[in-house]
């Protein structure tokens, strides 16, 4: 008989939806190039501008802004370019952004600065709850030449969610742009580009069940001065060249479509078992968890308790038959220190035996149960383990 295994592993890739997986097999079918306008073609194009179509509805955004990348990392690059100049109807107008500020806590494919020289690339602090320090980046914008400023709507590690309607307006006040990595926020939270205000927006595919391999970079109106980094076609209206990716786009707008109508029960299906995680993980001993005194993203639970290693964590849950991280899985599989816990102030003690849990659509209270049992066992083992050590 197989043993269960429960993923909660959420926030590094979801599962494939059905929804996805039937718009791409449909896709498979078809022969022609998107960018060929026989009959074949026009059937590939019909494809990607509905799930163009499917982006922009989820972001509020108008599907003429919504470019396809290869996902979140191309698009987070593909944002960070110093040629783009504040809209017209803002002070400093026309200027060209010289500086990057990106927030502590940032994807890596961010804090590398993506077209900008290191060099023009600061780093805006956030408090103890992982929430950036506004005053902080006020100082940082003031008098100085405009700036574009990258603050991820909902830390990946963390779930901290940003006020980033608040960061917007500072930065604006202040000559800037603002992009905002929502990679970790689609699927999760409601997401609109207007009411963040934010002049940028990132997306991945895989995070709300659609393929692996497939993002998007929203645009906000009147932004000006954006250069295509992949040239040689006029694929993407000029600026992103090659060949669409034709079912992985198809996939992306199905599994956006699929989760829009089913976000509301759950985000509220999602908070209540996160709440019965987080309970259960106390109960069973001194249990730190991270971002509490901040919003958080209603899947997302970081946490440590005095003594524990995280390599030898996530190792015991999965070969209990749970799927967990250290964090961000963009580390070649390997368990690193957390930058956004050094960024917070964790102490290196605690932030060594960091471990998230980060729930799905498809998680279920039994599941839950099942970690908790096997945190009680687990626990005392890694625990004692770490006291022998000491």
């Amino acid at each position: 008989m197989a043993r269960t295994r429960v993923y909660l592993d959420w926030n590094a890739t979801a599962p494939l939806r059905s929804e996805a997986r039937a718009a791409m097999s449909r896709s498979f079918d078809l022969i022609g190039n998107p960018s060929s306008v026989h009959s074949e073609g026009r059937a590939a194009r019909r494809i990607v501008e509905a799930a163009r179509a499917s982006i922009a509805t989820a972001t509020g955004s108008d599907a003429r802004n919504v470019i396809f990348t290869s996902g979140g990392t191309e698009a987070n690059v593909l944002a960070l370019m110093p040629s783009l100049r504040v809209p017209s109807l803002r002070a400093k107008s026309g200027e060209a952004v010289t500086r990057l500020i990106v927030s502590a806590i940032e994807h890596p494919s961010v804090l590398a600065g993506g077209q900008f020289d290191q060099s023009e690339v600061l780093l805006a602090p956030v408090s103890p709850s992982g929430v950036l320090d506004l005053e902080r980046l006020a100082a940082m914008l003031s008098g100085q030449p405009p700036a574009l400023v990258s603050v991820m709507l909902a830390n990946n590690e963390t779930g901290a969610i940003q006020p980033i309607a608040e960061i917007a307006a500072v930065v604006q006040a202040h000559g800037g742009l603002l992009h905002v990595d929502a990679v970790q926020a689609l699927g999760k939270i409601y997401i609109n580009i207007n009411d963040l205000n934010a002049d940028l927006l990132t997306l991945s595919a895989h995070k709300v069940g659609g393929p692996k391999g497939v993002g998007a970079l929203v645009l906000g109106e009147g932004l000006k001065g954006f250069e295509a980094v992949l040239r040689g076609g006029g694929q993407e209206k000029g600026r992103r060249a090659g060949t669409e990716n034709v079912p992985g786009i198809a996939g992306f707008g199905a599994a956006t479509e699929a989760t829009l109508k089913s976000l509301q029960p759950a985000m509220a299906r999602m908070a209540k078992l996160q709440r019965m995680l987080e309970a259960g993980l106390k109960s069973v001993c001194d249990v730190t968890v991270f971002s509490t005194d901040a919003q958080r993203l209603p899947n997302t639970t970081l946490f440590s308790a005095p003594g524990m290693k995280a390599e030898t964590a996530v190792i015991a849950f999965d070969l209990e038959g749970i799927a967990v991280s250290s964090g961000s899985a963009c580390s070649s599989g390997k368990v690193q220190p957390s930058h956004v816990l050094a960024a917070m102030g964790v102490p290196a003690s605690l932030a060594q035996g960091a471990v998230r849990l980060s729930l799905g659509w498809e998680t279920s209270e039994a599941e839950v149960n099942y970690v908790l049992e096997a945190w009680r066992t687990l626990s005392s083992v890694l625990l004692r383990e770490s006291r022998t050590v000491a």
